[in-house]
């Protein structure tokens, strides 16, 4: 049988009976036309989905770009200036910084291109085109499959379209699905692999506030920086080289003087990286009950010993800055997320909503047939999930907390080809290189108090809250030989093993010959990864991968069932890492009773905040006398204040950091960097009335670049409207 793919050209047939979503959605470039276009220009938008998106003219996709590995990027200038935020160049940037350079304290800016620096690994990737795949990828598929047939006929014939498309094509490709599976795309793609770091501000600006303000409105961070896209003289992507030249893009962003105001339309274009939209009640619950509270507790007890060791070691602050900021800001997420879920009562809302759709389920033989069992098929599925998935976030949240059990993971396929009757020198050597580059990096920002004290902790913590059968046997040699002493036993592996010891482990790999496996396998750092890794692999690898398929299948007829139960209503798919279109517009909110939140933030709040004994509040002596001059030229705003960041009703989630805010004209007025805190859970359930994306409003972005570093020749660069 033929799969049905009416439910989507329905979609776009009824357009006329659409209810306004304005603020909620991740939309589809390329379907913008047919389903967003209309309320767009209702809402104020100047342009058309041409303008977007389009494949035989240049558009405003030709200069967004996926950033690294989880951002986003725009070009804003004709020579592929690539702005995006503070915190997604934040690596790179710390990278560069020594006692000596401190880039994450002091900024960095390039007086010209000479001295704009290199990143090796650092990709930005371009979208080129979007092609609708679903009929080629279901071509053989029908309803008497197994699930396994089912993925293994949909895995080769995404293959086939790659490997038929890439033959003929300088460009990459990928099939993603949508909706849950019921469609899929292909991304066609061009990545560009020399990227050079151009500016940054003080970390007093690009994290003003830091963990404190964090997910927090209203803000006042100038979370920016600057990179260049560099290509090969032919204009194409290309490895570093000091011959190649900055790379000329079909489009750039014009930059807009006029700002935001209260009710502006805007749209945001960018990368969210993950929306699960249309979960069940109960898998709402086990995120957001269940698992959450646990992961909070294990990062809030990292946060706790980072601070303590970072707060008095400049050093060991450089080294932590990256861990400190990833490992904080999901920590605050989740602490939102739960309780946006609470507040909007978004558990209880599904179950209503569950009996609703039983209600339509039961409405008929055809939907019995189709639809039938799958709320109490979620209901069971997610039952045997929960003791598994607790065990599984302790593997990622608590084990991999720990950094050199962590590290001593990647020595797993070096002991497997060594431990074998003729072992292979080629791949061994090829291995031990790998080793000796990862060994490198994980010593550089590698602290052994902190490990230490977090390794005591992390066991701890493991032992109390996960069932017996999922610890491995070392535990009892904790709870027997040490008495519980995680503390004694921490101090013991730390003092016997070389994983945390940088010369032994590159004394080892420097002379590694095949029997020296021995060695690595009696060590105990990696007797304990070991038997974690055993664990992960014997008791919930298997299980946990066996229940998600089931639960995959079941999201995937949920997933058309509620789009055949509701046929006027516009579904957007759950966001994937894919370029999407959001739009709403400039408004404050209420996040409780009698308080109300403007729209924008001004550098009179910096000031206001300002505390030199806490470090996220300190500021720069040459904004203080901008500031006092009140010396704002051409960027301030109409009322002679200069405007900071702005929140907006834009749907975004994690990956559209970076993002450009863009007008209804098509100008970029700000610079997308995070979400208020009481609207978090919009990856799960969005609440119009709290929901708020935050932006840096792009005119403070010019006056720290331009007034503040004195890098004036960039803003030459760019197009601005006045």
């Amino acid at each position: 049988m033929k799969l049905n793919k009416s439910i989507f050209a329905l979609a776009l047939l009824i357009i006329s009976r659409l209810t306004v979503f304005a603020g909620e959605g991740m939309w589809i470039p390329m379907l913008l036309q047919e389903l967003n276009e209309k309320e767009m220009q209702e809402m104020g938008f100047k342009l058309s989905a041409e303008d977007v998106y389009s494949i035989n003219n240049s558009s405003m996709k030709d200069a967004i770009l996926l950033f690294g590995r989880g951002c986003t990027a725009e070009i804003i200038s004709k020579e592929g200036l690539l702005l995006t935020n503070h915190h997604c160049g934040f690596g790179s940037i710390q990278k560069h910084s020594s006692i000596e350079h401190d880039y994450l304290t002091d900024g960095f800016w390039a007086m010209n291109k000479k001295e704009e620096l290199p990143n090796p690994g650092l990709t930005a990737t371009l979208m080129i085109e979007m092609r609708d795949v679903t009929s080629e990828i279901f071509n053989g598929v029908n309803d008497k499959m197994t699930e396994a047939e089912r993925n293994t006929m949909i895995k080769d014939n995404a293959n086939a379209l790659i490997l038929g498309f890439e033959k003929d094509s300088p460009y990459k490709a990928k099939i993603m699905p949508f909706y849950e599976g019921n469609q899929y795309y292909m991304i066609i793609t061009e990545t560009f692999k020399d990227i050079r770091l151009v500016g940054a501000p003080p970390s007093n600006i690009g994290k003003f506030g830091g963990d404190t303000d964090n997910w927090m409105w209203p803000r006042h961070t100038g979370d920016f920086s600057l990179f260049r896209i560099y290509v090969g003289k032919d204009g194409k992507p290309a490895e570093y080289s000091e011959d190649n030249i900055p790379y000329t893009p079909k489009y750039h962003f014009p930059i807009s003087l006029k700002g935001a105001k209260k009710d502006d339309f805007t749209l945001v274009f960018g990368y969210p990286a993950r929306t699960e939209e249309y979960l069940p009640s109960f898998a709402v619950e086990l995120i957001t009950e269940i698992g959450n509270p646990q992961k909070i507790k294990l990062r809030e007890t990292r946060l706790d010993i980072f601070t303590k060791y970072s707060d008095n070691n400049p050093e060991v602050r450089i080294k932590y800055a990256t861990k400190h900021a990833r490992v904080a800001n999901y920590w605050k997420k989740m602490i939102g997320e739960s309780a946006g879920i609470k507040r909007m009562s978004a558990i209880e809302k599904k179950k209503d909503y569950e009996k609703k759709f039983e209600k339509w389920v039961n409405s008929s033989d055809y939907t019995k047939n189709e639809f039938g069992g799958i709320i109490s098929g979620f209901e069971n599925y997610y039952s045997q999930l929960e003791p598994l998935s607790l065990a599984l976030d302790y593997f990622s949240e608590d084990v991999m907390a720990m950094e050199v059990i962590k590290y001593s993971f990647g020595f797993r396929k070096l002991i497997e080809l060594s431990n074998v009757k003729k072992p292979d020198e080629e791949l061994i050597n090829r291995e031990v290189e790998k080793l000796k580059r990862a060994t490198a990096t994980f010593f550089k920002d590698y602290y052994k108090p902190i490990d230490k004290e977090v390794t005591a902790k992390m066991l701890m913590y493991y032992d109390e809250n996960i069932d017996d059968l999922y610890k491995p046997e070392f535990y009892k040699e904790i709870n027997k030989k040490y008495k519980g002493n995680y503390v004694d036993y921490a101090n013991h592996i730390f003092e016997k093993s070389i994983f945390d010891d940088q010369n032994e482990i590159e004394e080892l790999l420097n002379n590694y010959k095949p029997r020296d496996y021995k060695k690595l396998v009696k060590d105990p750092v990696y007797k304990i990864s070991n038997e974690y890794y055993d664990i992960y692999l014997s008791k919930l690898k298997t299980p946990i991968a066996n229940l998600y398929t089931k639960i995959d299948s079941l999201q995937r007829k949920y997933m058309k069932a509620q789009m055949e139960m509701e046929p006027g209503k516009r579904f957007y798919p759950n966001a994937n890492f894919s370029l999407r279109v959001s739009y709403g517009k400039v408004e404050g909110y209420s996040p409780k009773d009698a308080v109300y939140y403007k729209p924008f933030t001004t550098l009179e709040g910096i000031m206001q905040k300002e505390n030199p004994d806490i470090y996220d509040y300190v500021v720069e002596d040459r904004l203080k006398e901008l500031y006092n001059n009140k010396d704002y030229g051409k960027y301030a705003d109409k009322d002679g204040s200069l405007h900071v960041a702005f929140v907006a009703s834009n749907h975004t989630s994690g990956g559209n950091s970076g993002s450009p805010v863009i007008d209804a004209n098509g100008n970029l007025i700000g610079l997308n960097f995070d979400r208020c805190w009481e609207g978090t859970m919009s990856d799960i359930a969005y609440d119009p009335n709290v929901c708020r994306n935050i932006s840096m409003d792009i005119r403070y972005f010019l006056f720290i670049v331009d007034k503040f570093a004195g890098a004036g020749y960039l803003v030459d660069e760019m197009d601005l409207v006045e």
